[in-house]
């Protein structure tokens, strides 16, 4: 397991737009999901091919449109910790700036690949995951 910053740096592409001429609203949930598996990776939640993370529930707040080009962060922590499921929380800004245009949230569920059910998560995944919580 490594060390994961939280946050990560990116750039809009010309194709991120919507007819609209900002970025279409699909593209800021690509780079959340981006950000979760960075962090899912550094905890080791990837690791077993039986054992792994199932997105249950997202919730997005737009804030304000983006244009591009624009250079943009997103940051990802974990805001809870149950027995066989947690929450992560994300918000996205401009390079430069600490405000942010969305925030969001996640339930991922650890789910048994295998025999089809819920699992609960692994203690050093669980211990790793603790690193990552904010409230």
């Amino acid at each position: 397991m490594s060390k994961f910053d939280t946050k990560i740096y990116f750039s809009t592409q010309w194709g991120d737009m919507d007819a609209l001429g900002h970025i279409n609203h699909t593209r800021y949930l690509v780079w959340m999901e981006t950000a979760r598996i960075e962090l899912f990776r550094a905890v080791g939640l990837l690791d077993n091919p039986d054992v792994g993370p199932i997105l249950a529930n997202i919730n997005v707040d737009y804030r304000s449109p983006v244009h591009h080009p624009s250079d943009l962060w997103c940051d990802v922590w974990v805001t809870r910790l149950g027995g066989k499921s947690f929450t992560m929380a994300y918000s996205i800004g401009y390079k430069g700036d600490d405000a942010s245009v969305v925030e969001a949230t996640t339930v991922i569920v650890v789910y048994d690949y295998k025999n089809n059910c819920s699992a609960v998560i692994p203690d050093p995944v669980r211990t790793a995951l603790s690193a990552y919580v904010r409230t």
